[in-house]
């Protein structure tokens, strides 16, 4: 700047107008080009400012999702024990062998715990509310994610609703039964079993009538149907939950 006002007061002194005009022009459009490159550099420092943020909520996203992989599998490999067992308990119930497959009875109790699959949310609701979440908009990791929680809605409504009958049908099981014979039989080991003073034979027999009520069999035939359409949904969240891993790593690769 200094050269600058040197050149210029020359020019005037000089009185050369014309190179003075020149010159005055020339620095304009210096000044003008060091505004614009000013500005872009500006631009691009936001730039990355941006994607530096967006990556920090697709990579929590990412994690979010990860987790919710490996509580699917282990949710699909607990309901598919279960289911298993009801289809075997219902083969016996069709065959009339009750009698001879009581243990199988015994386990299909499970089919009234109420498991519920439950996913991290978090990472995606905090982008939706964030100022990025425009910059994924109508991409295909955006259509992979609402497709994923719409599938998480629907999960969720066949579970309630499993899961709020079974609890219905056990509250009017306890109404029938004194279950303190029933929980013995089913939690106590039999070596522990033999030395109460109630035999074997009435456990068995108390057992036997409380699986033989329609609010126990409901539940367990329900179980035996129910639980393979749940893990097939299971299933189809966890590939939709692969590629939104995929798609995550490259766009935060980029």
């Amino acid at each position: 700047m200094k050269l600058f006002r040197k050149v210029r007061h020359k020019l005037i002194i000089e009185d050369k107008k014309s190179q003075y005009l020149k010159y005055a022009l020339g620095e304009i459009i210096l000044v003008v080009i060091g505004i614009l490159i000013a500005l872009q550099i500006n631009n691009w420092n936001q730039l990355v400012k941006d994607k530096n943020s967006l990556d920090e909520y697709l990579t929590k996203i990412k994690s979010h999702t990860s987790q919710d992989i490996i509580q699917l599998d282990e949710l699909s490999e607990g309901r598919k024990r279960i289911a298993d067992i009801c289809k075997n308990v219902r083969k016996s119930i069709l065959d009339k062998t009750e009698n001879e497959n009581l243990f199988l009875f015994k386990a299909s109790g499970t089919a009234f715990a109420d498991f519920y699959f439950k996913p991290n949310i978090g990472g995606y609701e905090s982008l939706k509310g964030s100022p990025y979440y425009g910059k994924i908009n109508n991409s295909r990791l955006d259509s992979l994610l609402a497709e994923y929680h719409i599938l998480v809605d629907g999960i969720s409504e066949n579970e309630k609703s499993y899961n709020e009958y079974a609890v219905y049908q056990e509250k009017f099981l306890d109404t029938e039964f004194d279950r303190s014979l029933i929980f013995a039989s089913a939690f106590i080991p039999q070596d522990s079993l033999a030395a109460k003073a109630t035999p074997q034979s009435e456990y068995d027999k108390v057992f036997l009538e409380y699986t033989s009520k329609p609010a126990y069999r409901n539940v367990v035939n329900l179980a035996a149907w129910q639980f393979d359409t749940m893990i097939d949904q299971y299933g189809q969240l966890k590939e939709l939950g692969k590629k939104i891993i995929k798609e995550i790593n490259g766009v935060t690769e980029d």
